[in-house]
């Protein structure tokens, strides 16, 4: 299955509803899909012409690049670890990592 366009379409979704699952079904998508951050980027950049997809790391790099960042913060809500400050560091170190790898290669 092809999951890169599924990526961009939950940032959109998050960014618009903003909902506690949107968060944690973009990050669910993200974490689940090859071994790390860079095989995740590997797949990634190559829709980085795209406007929808630079939207979605945009989204990616605003909203859950830190352990306090909203994207975050809405994935331990929806899994009930709002005061787990490891998952937080965990899900922002996951997303920050792979925001760095697309942008090593723009």
């Amino acid at each position: 299955m092809d999951r890169r366009p599924t990526w961009v379409l939950k940032a959109l979704a998050f960014r618009s509803r903003g909902e506690n699952k949107d968060a944690y079904d973009l990050y669910y998508v993200l974490r689940n899909h090859g071994d790390g951050p860079r095989t995740v980027a590997e797949v990634f950049r190559p829709l980085l012409d795209d406007p929808a997809a630079r939207d979605a790391l945009g989204i990616l790099e605003g909203d859950f690049t830190t352990p306090d960042s909203v994207g975050a913060m809405r994935v331990a809500a929806f899994l009930a670890r709002q005061g787990d400050a490891t998952f937080l560091a965990d899900v922002a170190g996951f997303v920050r990592e792979l925001v760095r790898q697309c942008d090593g290669e723009r």
